[in-house]
């Protein structure tokens, strides 16, 4: 819920870097985020764009493709080594970076594997079954390309999925923004692999996968 007193609130916005039971969210780097409750779960509406740890620790970054692959340690990327994606769809984090529990800002924190399921189940029970990512998908093609109203966007809850595309963990390459939006869990699957969640441009689910903690993949967090 909204507060009413605008001034007393953008007060405490600027004294603290975290605001508990309000409509954002600010990381340590002063980015601000919106944030939706679907459910009992309170969510960023933005990808994560920081490029701190929440202890102050910088994340690493600027890395070639070939020293990309080899990282065991977190990492961030911008899609096409391109600032300006940045503002649209956030950093893409290999899971050593989610791995550390330092991403997120103080009060909040990468979703589980577990996390992303409720979600998905009260979407579905919401009265979107089949149609999960529809609901959380952006509306309109002015990110997404696809152009069939059985997969189009929905923004039902001001989750606002985008399609950041990824980074490779094998080659390093960047690919598939537009196409895909790749949302990091906590989980992980095995030595090699970690769990995610899949939005797809010609789908109308959320995929759930598990691929390679070097992949760079996008961040969205909720609140404790």
């Amino acid at each position: 819920m909204k507060c009413n007193l605008i001034s007393t609130l953008t007060l405490f916005v600027l004294m603290v870097p975290v605001i508990w039971g309000q409509d954002t969210v600010t990381d340590i780097d002063g980015n601000v985020y919106e944030t939706v409750q679907i459910g009992e779960q309170v969510w960023m509406a933005k990808n994560l764009k920081v490029t701190h740890y929440k202890n102050g620790d910088e994340i690493p970054t600027g890395y070639s493709n070939y020293d990309w692959i080899s990282l065991s340690t977190g990492a961030f990327a911008v899609y096409g080594d391109n600032e300006s994606n940045a503002d649209t769809y956030g950093y893409l984090y290999n899971w050593y970076a989610v791995e550390t529990g330092n991403l997120a800002p103080e009060g909040w924190h990468v979703p589980t594997d577990d996390e992303w399921t409720v979600l998905k189940d009260f979407i579905t029970n919401d009265g979107y079954a089949g149609i999960e990512g529809n609901a959380l998908k952006e509306v309109g093609y002015e990110h997404w390309n696809y152009y069939n109203d059985d997969i189009n966007g929905l923004d039902i809850y001001g989750f606002t999925g985008l399609p950041g595309g990824c980074r490779y963990g094998y080659n390093g390459n960047y690919n598939l923004m537009g196409l895909y939006g790749y949302f990091w869990s906590s989980t992980e699957n095995s030595s090699n692999n970690a769990w995610n969640r899949r939005l797809h441009y010609n789908n109308s689910e959320v995929h759930r996968n598990y691929t390679n903690k070097e992949d760079g993949f996008s961040v969205r967090c909720v609140r404790d």
